[in-house]
Protein backbone atom coordinates (compact mmCIF):
# COMPACT_ATOMS: atom_id res chain seq x y z
CA UNK A 1 0.00 0.00 0.00
CA UNK A 2 1.47 3.61 -0.82
CA UNK A 3 2.69 5.54 2.42
CA UNK A 4 2.28 8.97 0.06
CA UNK A 5 -1.07 9.70 -0.65
CA UNK A 6 0.00 11.43 -4.30
CA UNK A 7 1.65 9.17 -6.86
CA UNK A 8 5.42 9.33 -7.58
CA UNK A 9 5.75 10.49 -11.41
CA UNK A 10 8.99 8.26 -11.66
CA UNK A 11 6.26 5.16 -10.29
CA UNK A 12 4.10 3.58 -12.93
CA UNK A 13 3.03 1.65 -9.46
CA UNK A 14 1.66 4.93 -8.34
CA UNK A 15 0.13 6.50 -11.22
CA UNK A 16 -2.39 3.18 -11.27
CA UNK A 17 -2.81 3.52 -7.65
CA UNK A 18 -4.00 6.99 -8.07
CA UNK A 19 -6.38 6.17 -11.52
CA UNK A 20 -7.79 3.08 -9.36
CA UNK A 21 -8.60 5.37 -6.64
CA UNK A 22 -10.41 8.33 -8.88
CA UNK A 23 -12.36 5.75 -11.09
CA UNK A 24 -13.35 3.68 -7.35
CA UNK A 25 -14.28 7.14 -6.02
CA UNK A 26 -16.42 8.31 -8.98
CA UNK A 27 -18.17 4.93 -8.61
CA UNK A 28 -18.89 5.33 -5.09
CA UNK A 29 -20.76 8.80 -5.82
CA UNK A 30 -22.55 7.40 -8.68
CA UNK A 31 -24.14 4.80 -6.22
CA UNK A 32 -24.73 7.51 -3.59
CA UNK A 33 -26.81 9.09 -6.23
CA UNK A 34 -28.21 6.17 -7.62
CA UNK A 35 -29.82 5.12 -4.14
CA UNK A 36 -30.72 8.61 -3.24
CA UNK A 37 -32.98 9.22 -6.56
CA UNK A 38 -34.41 5.58 -5.97
CA UNK A 39 -35.02 6.35 -2.36
CA UNK A 40 -37.37 8.65 -3.75
CA UNK A 41 -38.94 6.42 -6.11
CA UNK A 42 -39.51 3.95 -2.95
CA UNK A 43 -41.18 6.56 -1.61
CA UNK A 44 -42.74 7.67 -3.94
CA UNK A 45 -44.91 4.23 -3.73
CA UNK A 46 -45.48 4.39 -0.46
CA UNK A 47 -42.38 3.02 1.49
CA UNK A 48 -40.38 5.04 4.58
CA UNK A 49 -37.21 6.43 5.23
CA UNK A 50 -36.90 3.68 7.86
CA UNK A 51 -37.94 1.00 5.77
CA UNK A 52 -35.25 1.78 3.63
CA UNK A 53 -32.74 2.18 6.19
CA UNK A 54 -33.30 -1.74 7.11
CA UNK A 55 -33.31 -2.78 3.94
CA UNK A 56 -30.27 -1.16 3.55
CA UNK A 57 -28.39 -2.00 6.43
CA UNK A 58 -30.61 -5.60 7.19
CA UNK A 59 -29.49 -6.53 3.22
CA UNK A 60 -26.07 -5.65 3.61
CA UNK A 61 -25.28 -7.16 6.73
CA UNK A 62 -26.49 -10.71 5.31
CA UNK A 63 -24.24 -10.68 2.41
CA UNK A 64 -21.69 -9.58 3.92
CA UNK A 65 -21.68 -11.76 7.33
CA UNK A 66 -19.54 -14.34 5.18
CA UNK A 67 -16.73 -12.22 5.41
CA UNK A 68 -17.24 -11.61 8.79
CA UNK A 69 -17.29 -14.78 10.04
CA UNK A 70 -14.41 -16.50 7.97
CA UNK A 71 -12.25 -13.31 8.77
CA UNK A 72 -13.23 -14.08 12.55
CA UNK A 73 -11.98 -17.96 12.06
CA UNK A 74 -8.92 -17.02 10.16
CA UNK A 75 -7.81 -14.56 13.17
CA UNK A 76 -9.91 -13.75 16.14
CA UNK A 77 -7.37 -11.65 17.62
CA UNK A 78 -7.35 -9.00 15.09
CA UNK A 79 -11.03 -8.11 16.16
CA UNK A 80 -10.36 -9.10 20.06
CA UNK A 81 -7.15 -7.03 19.92
CA UNK A 82 -8.59 -3.92 17.82
CA UNK A 83 -12.27 -3.82 19.41
CA UNK A 84 -12.18 -0.25 19.68
CA UNK A 85 -11.38 0.74 16.43
CA UNK A 86 -13.64 -1.81 14.85
CA UNK A 87 -16.11 -0.07 17.10
CA UNK A 88 -15.25 3.53 16.14
CA UNK A 89 -15.68 2.77 12.46
CA UNK A 90 -19.32 1.32 12.98
CA UNK A 91 -20.04 4.20 15.17
CA UNK A 92 -18.94 6.61 12.45
CA UNK A 93 -20.54 4.91 9.38
CA UNK A 94 -23.40 2.87 10.59
CA UNK A 95 -26.43 3.20 12.40
CA UNK A 96 -25.69 6.92 14.09
CA UNK A 97 -24.19 8.15 10.43
CA UNK A 98 -27.92 7.10 8.76
CA UNK A 99 -30.16 8.31 11.96
CA UNK A 100 -28.24 11.61 11.46
CA UNK A 101 -29.23 12.00 7.86
CA UNK A 102 -32.61 10.96 7.88
CA UNK A 103 -33.21 12.50 11.27
CA UNK A 104 -32.18 16.15 9.92
CA UNK A 105 -34.60 15.67 6.77
CA UNK A 106 -37.45 15.80 9.70
CA UNK A 107 -36.36 19.26 10.19
CA UNK A 108 -34.81 20.73 7.55
CA UNK A 109 -35.69 20.38 3.13
CA UNK A 110 -34.12 18.28 0.88
CA UNK A 111 -32.12 21.49 -0.49
CA UNK A 112 -30.14 21.51 3.04
CA UNK A 113 -29.38 17.88 2.67
CA UNK A 114 -27.34 18.41 -0.17
CA UNK A 115 -25.49 20.53 0.75
CA UNK A 116 -24.12 20.36 4.33
CA UNK A 117 -23.36 16.84 4.96
CA UNK A 118 -21.42 17.02 1.40
CA UNK A 119 -19.52 20.01 2.68
CA UNK A 120 -19.50 18.70 6.19
CA UNK A 121 -17.24 15.23 4.55
CA UNK A 122 -15.32 17.53 2.33
CA UNK A 123 -14.07 20.23 4.88
CA UNK A 124 -13.89 17.86 7.86
CA UNK A 125 -12.18 15.34 5.62
CA UNK A 126 -9.63 17.99 4.84
CA UNK A 127 -9.05 19.28 8.08
CA UNK A 128 -8.79 15.90 10.07
CA UNK A 129 -6.80 14.33 7.24
CA UNK A 130 -4.40 17.32 8.28
CA UNK A 131 -4.02 16.39 11.85
CA UNK A 132 -4.52 13.19 12.62
CA UNK A 133 -2.47 11.30 8.76
CA UNK A 134 -0.38 14.66 7.84
CA UNK A 135 -2.05 15.74 5.03
CA UNK A 136 -0.63 18.88 4.16
CA UNK A 137 -3.72 21.42 3.30
CA UNK A 138 -2.65 23.45 0.74
CA UNK A 139 -3.33 26.36 -1.82
CA UNK A 140 -4.94 23.57 -4.44
CA UNK A 141 -7.31 21.52 -2.46
CA UNK A 142 -8.37 24.67 -0.49
CA UNK A 143 -9.33 26.45 -3.77
CA UNK A 144 -10.46 22.99 -5.03
CA UNK A 145 -13.14 22.23 -1.92
CA UNK A 146 -14.06 26.29 -2.14
CA UNK A 147 -15.25 25.59 -5.65
CA UNK A 148 -17.09 21.95 -4.60
CA UNK A 149 -19.13 24.10 -1.79
CA UNK A 150 -20.27 26.96 -4.17
CA UNK A 151 -21.25 24.11 -6.89
CA UNK A 152 -23.48 22.49 -4.23
CA UNK A 153 -24.96 25.71 -3.53
CA UNK A 154 -25.75 25.69 -7.31
CA UNK A 155 -26.91 22.30 -7.00
CA UNK A 156 -29.40 22.88 -4.07
CA UNK A 157 -30.80 26.52 -4.64
CA UNK A 158 -30.85 27.36 -1.21
CA UNK A 159 -32.04 30.81 -0.48
CA UNK A 160 -32.29 32.34 2.90
CA UNK A 161 -35.88 32.09 3.22
CA UNK A 162 -35.40 28.41 4.19
CA UNK A 163 -33.30 29.13 7.10
CA UNK A 164 -35.61 28.91 10.24
CA UNK A 165 -34.69 27.84 14.10
CA UNK A 166 -36.37 23.75 13.10
CA UNK A 167 -33.93 24.12 9.97
CA UNK A 168 -30.88 24.71 11.76
CA UNK A 169 -31.50 21.87 14.39
CA UNK A 170 -31.33 19.80 10.72
CA UNK A 171 -28.83 21.09 9.26
CA UNK A 172 -26.61 20.38 12.17
CA UNK A 173 -27.69 17.06 12.25
CA UNK A 174 -26.74 17.12 8.38
CA UNK A 175 -22.69 18.64 9.12
CA UNK A 176 -22.59 16.05 12.46
CA UNK A 177 -23.22 13.30 9.60
CA UNK A 178 -20.88 14.70 7.31
CA UNK A 179 -18.35 15.02 9.93
CA UNK A 180 -18.65 11.10 11.09
CA UNK A 181 -17.99 10.05 7.29
CA UNK A 182 -15.25 11.89 7.58
CA UNK A 183 -13.96 10.57 10.57
CA UNK A 184 -14.48 7.19 9.53
CA UNK A 185 -12.16 7.46 6.42
CA UNK A 186 -9.72 9.40 8.80
CA UNK A 187 -9.59 5.53 11.40
CA UNK A 188 -9.89 3.83 8.40
CA UNK A 189 -6.80 5.32 7.15
CA UNK A 190 -4.50 5.22 10.05
CA UNK A 191 -4.72 2.02 11.00
CA UNK A 192 -5.03 0.55 7.15
CA UNK A 193 -8.38 -1.34 8.05
CA UNK A 194 -9.15 -3.63 4.99
CA UNK A 195 -12.25 -1.91 3.38
CA UNK A 196 -14.53 -5.27 2.78
CA UNK A 197 -13.80 -6.16 6.06
CA UNK A 198 -14.54 -2.70 7.45
CA UNK A 199 -17.70 -2.87 5.53
CA UNK A 200 -18.84 -6.55 7.03
CA UNK A 201 -18.24 -5.36 10.80
CA UNK A 202 -20.17 -1.62 9.94
CA UNK A 203 -23.30 -3.75 8.34
CA UNK A 204 -23.35 -6.62 10.17
CA UNK A 205 -23.44 -3.85 13.48
CA UNK A 206 -26.23 -2.66 12.18
CA UNK A 207 -28.52 -5.61 11.14
CA UNK A 208 -28.08 -6.71 14.95
CA UNK A 209 -29.05 -3.23 16.39
CA UNK A 210 -31.01 -1.11 13.92
CA UNK A 211 -33.25 -4.16 11.98
CA UNK A 212 -34.64 -5.74 15.63
CA UNK A 213 -35.63 -1.96 16.56
CA UNK A 214 -37.40 -1.45 13.66
CA UNK A 215 -39.19 -4.79 13.27
CA UNK A 216 -40.50 -4.38 16.93
CA UNK A 217 -41.46 -0.26 16.46
CA UNK A 218 -42.89 -0.73 12.86
CA UNK A 219 -43.78 -4.23 12.19
CA UNK A 220 -42.41 -4.21 8.53
CA UNK A 221 -46.05 -2.88 7.78
CA UNK A 222 -44.90 -0.68 4.74
CA UNK A 223 -42.60 -3.48 3.61
CA UNK A 224 -44.84 -5.51 4.19
CA UNK A 225 -47.88 -3.49 1.60
CA UNK A 226 -45.45 -2.98 -0.91
CA UNK A 227 -46.10 -4.40 -4.24
CA UNK A 228 -43.43 -7.27 -5.40
CA UNK A 229 -41.75 -4.85 -7.89
CA UNK A 230 -41.02 -2.06 -5.38
CA UNK A 231 -39.68 -4.34 -2.51
CA UNK A 232 -37.13 -6.14 -4.80
CA UNK A 233 -36.09 -2.85 -6.55
CA UNK A 234 -35.44 -1.41 -3.91
CA UNK A 235 -33.94 -4.78 -1.58
CA UNK A 236 -31.19 -5.02 -4.82
CA UNK A 237 -30.81 -1.01 -4.72
CA UNK A 238 -30.67 -0.11 -1.41
CA UNK A 239 -29.51 -3.16 0.23
CA UNK A 240 -27.41 -4.70 -2.47
CA UNK A 241 -25.92 -1.75 -4.36
CA UNK A 242 -25.76 0.98 -1.58
CA UNK A 243 -25.86 -1.05 1.38
CA UNK A 244 -22.70 -2.59 0.56
CA UNK A 245 -21.11 -0.85 -2.71
CA UNK A 246 -21.36 2.54 -1.10
CA UNK A 247 -19.16 1.27 2.06
CA UNK A 248 -17.30 -0.82 0.35
CA UNK A 249 -16.07 1.94 -2.60
CA UNK A 250 -15.58 4.75 -0.19
CA UNK A 251 -13.42 2.48 1.81
CA UNK A 252 -11.66 0.97 -1.00
CA UNK A 253 -11.17 5.20 -2.07
CA UNK A 254 -9.57 6.11 1.22
CA UNK A 255 -7.39 2.95 0.84
CA UNK A 256 -6.08 4.31 -2.33
CA UNK A 257 -6.11 7.97 -2.38
CA UNK A 258 -6.14 9.11 1.87
CA UNK A 259 -8.89 10.08 3.53
CA UNK A 260 -8.90 13.69 2.89
CA UNK A 261 -8.94 13.33 -0.79
CA UNK A 262 -11.73 10.80 -0.40
CA UNK A 263 -13.62 12.94 1.17
CA UNK A 264 -14.37 15.33 -1.97
CA UNK A 265 -15.99 12.52 -3.88
CA UNK A 266 -19.93 12.16 -2.15
CA UNK A 267 -20.12 15.85 -3.05
CA UNK A 268 -20.82 14.51 -6.68
CA UNK A 269 -23.78 12.74 -5.10
CA UNK A 270 -26.02 15.38 -5.20
CA UNK A 271 -25.31 16.68 -9.11
CA UNK A 272 -25.49 12.93 -10.09
CA UNK A 273 -28.58 12.54 -8.23
CA UNK A 274 -30.23 15.70 -10.27
CA UNK A 275 -29.14 13.96 -13.80
CA UNK A 276 -30.31 10.79 -12.86
CA UNK A 277 -33.72 12.05 -11.61
CA UNK A 278 -34.23 13.10 -15.16
CA UNK A 279 -34.98 8.95 -16.59
CA UNK A 280 -35.89 7.68 -12.67
CA UNK A 281 -38.32 10.22 -11.56
CA UNK A 282 -38.60 12.94 -14.57
CA UNK A 283 -37.18 15.09 -13.34
CA UNK A 284 -35.52 17.52 -15.81
CA UNK A 285 -32.11 18.88 -14.38
CA UNK A 286 -32.43 22.93 -14.10
CA UNK A 287 -29.30 25.22 -15.40
CA UNK A 288 -28.27 25.60 -11.83
CA UNK A 289 -28.29 21.86 -11.18
CA UNK A 290 -26.32 21.57 -14.20
CA UNK A 291 -23.70 23.91 -13.76
CA UNK A 292 -23.10 23.41 -9.98
CA UNK A 293 -22.51 19.40 -11.42
CA UNK A 294 -20.06 21.30 -13.93
CA UNK A 295 -18.73 23.16 -10.89
CA UNK A 296 -18.45 20.46 -8.06
CA UNK A 297 -16.76 18.33 -11.09
CA UNK A 298 -13.99 20.89 -11.31
CA UNK A 299 -13.70 21.60 -7.98
CA UNK A 300 -12.70 18.15 -7.35
CA UNK A 301 -10.30 18.12 -10.30
CA UNK A 302 -8.73 20.49 -8.78
CA UNK A 303 -8.70 19.34 -5.35
CA UNK A 304 -7.89 15.59 -5.81
CA UNK A 305 -4.98 16.22 -8.60
CA UNK A 306 -2.04 17.00 -7.15
CA UNK A 307 0.01 18.59 -4.65
CA UNK A 308 -1.41 16.44 -1.59
CA UNK A 309 1.86 15.49 -0.04
CA UNK A 310 2.14 14.16 3.74
CA UNK A 311 4.04 16.72 6.24
CA UNK A 312 7.50 15.88 6.16
CA UNK A 313 7.44 14.02 3.16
Amino acid sequence: MQNSLSPSPTRPEGHHTFARGILIGLLAAGIGALYTVFARWGINRGLQTFDLTALRFGVAGLVTAPVLAMAWIRDQRQFTDRWKTWLGIALLAGVPFGMLMFGGLQFAPVSHAAVFPFSAMSVMGMLLGAIFTGDRITWRRSMGILAVLGGLLLVAGLNASSFTGTTLMGDAMFILAGTLWAGFGIVLRKNRLDPLLATAVIAFSALITYVPLYLVLTGARSLLASSPHVLWTEVVIQGLIAGAGTLFTYARTVSLLGAGRAAIFPALTPGLAALLAWPVLGHMPTTAETTGCVVVMAGLILAVTGGAQRRGN
